[in-house]
């Protein structure tokens, strides 16, 4: 199995969504771009992107959000080195179609008091969703490594949630756990590394909000 070297999860640039809520009454979730800023921010990553792979082959998944696609662009990767496949897996959390920003909020703050994991929105997803789905995305990875030629390196350009769950199911994180961590920022990077001894580790864990409080002992 040619496992690769590094995984790496990126989160979109900043999006018009992200700076301005009410755009989700006027333009479906998908279709939202980067706002300059995020342009920005995509292309800085990709400074650093293009110094960790270097001339080496890249396997690339990005979500079919508008947004994570422009900001694969502004990576400006080499294109004789990357393979993209697109991975609708990856997409955001579902909220519902369109949305009424006074009820998003309601239904945020129920989500606060209810749990990020198991809250379901409204005509939407809940966290334990897209868990199910990234899980399935990991299966498909997984097999890709089978390959003898797969790339040493594995970029994924998603979303803030995503890129929890898909740690979260890796390393086999509790839901606890989970629910203390908080969402890495627009064009942040997060890196599985393999080690010597066959383990990958993370290259920078996620910032804290709070102490996990499970229900009882696992591990």
């Amino acid at each position: 199995m040619a496992r690769p070297r590094r995984i790496v999860l990126v989160r979109h640039g900043e999006s018009t969504g992200n700076v301005d809520d009410s755009v989700y009454e006027r333009e479906p979730d998908h279709a939202l771009a980067l706002t300059e800023r995020g342009r920005r921010q995509a292309e800085a990553t990709g400074e650093q992107l293009r110094e960790i792979f270097g001339d080496e082959q890249v396997s690339v998944y990005v979500s079919p959000y508008r947004r994570t696609h422009e900001t694969l662009r502004a990576f400006h990767l080499d294109p004789g080195l990357i393979r993209v496949r697109e991975e609708p897996r990856l997409r955001e959390q579902d909220w519902g179609n369109w949305q009424d920003r006074d009820e998003v909020r309601l239904q945020k703050a129920y989500r606060d008091a209810y749990g990020h994991f198991f809250y379901r929105f409204a005509q939407g997803e809940s966290g334990a969703d897209v868990y199910d789905r990234v899980g399935g995305f990991l299966e498909s990875l997984f097999r890709s490594f089978e390959d003898p030629d797969h790339p040493p390196n594995v970029l994924i350009v998603t979303h803030g949630l995503a890129m929890r769950l898909f740690c979260m199911r890796w390393f086999h994180w509790t839901v606890a756990e989970f629910e203390s961590l908080s969402n890495p920022g627009n064009g942040e990077v997060r890196m599985l590394v393999l080690g010597d001894d066959g383990k990958y580790t993370l290259n920078r864990p996620f910032d804290r909000w709070r102490d996990p409080e499970p229900y009882g002992i696992t591990g």
